[in-house]
């Protein structure tokens, strides 16, 4: 069973952030402080939603006909998804 990567701290909600790499094959760590890129601070749904929209090859007909919904709901929930990402992105050049 794989670990969901934890992406706010479990005792405050505030935003992790990595302080180390580790190469299993030849046991080099690096140590710092590294920002999550901003995919992976997105939830579990919306990451699969990215997923599954650039194998569909960004056609959200394929995306609505996949999901079963309706164009214009899938249109929203990118929308919504780019207003997230948006947020994100803000948030992040602000705290440079």
């Amino acid at each position: 069973m794989n670990k969901k990567l934890p992406i706010n701290c479990p005792s405050c909600e505030s935003g992790l952030k990595v302080n180390s790499l580790h190469c299993e094959s030849c046991d080099t760590t690096i140590t710092g402080l590294f920002e999550l890129p901003i995919l992976l601070k997105l939830g579990n749904k919306d990451q699969a939603f990215i997923l599954d929209f650039i194998k569909s090859s960004g056609s959200l007909k394929v995306m609505a006909e996949k999901l079963k919904l309706s164009y214009p709901t899938v249109r929203n929930m990118l929308d919504e998804l780019i207003t997230k990402i948006e947020k994100l992105q803000d948030h992040d050049s602000k705290n440079l």
